[in-house]
C-alpha cells in the first residue's frame, strides 16, 4: 500500500529534477556560447572577458531564481 501524500512527493521530486535539468542545460549553453569566443584568432582574453563575466551573473542570477526564489 502507498502511502499518503504520496503524489505530492513524486510532483515535487519531479519538479527539483526538471528544474535541475533545465538550469545545467542552460548553464551548459551559456558557458558554449561564452567559450567559442575564445577559439578565434583575432580576439584575445581581454575582449571576451566582460562576456565571461556576464555569463556568470546570468548563470548566477538563473540559479537564485530557480532554487533559493520562492515568492
Amino acid at each position: 500500500m502507498l502511502p499518503i501524500g504520496w503524489k505530492k512527493k513524486v510532483k515535487n521530486m519531479l519538479n527539483k529534477i526538471t528544474t535541475l535539468l533545465g538550469t545545467l542545460l542552460a548553464s551548459a549553453f551559456l558557458i558554449g556560447l561564452a567559450t567559442t569566443l575564445t577559439r578565434s584568432s583575432m580576439i584575445g582574453f581581454w575582449d571576451v572577458l566582460p562576456v565571461f563575466i556576464l555569463m556568470a551573473v546570468a548563470i548566477v542570477m538563473m540559479i537564485y531564481e530557480a532554487f533559493f526564489d520562492k515568492n
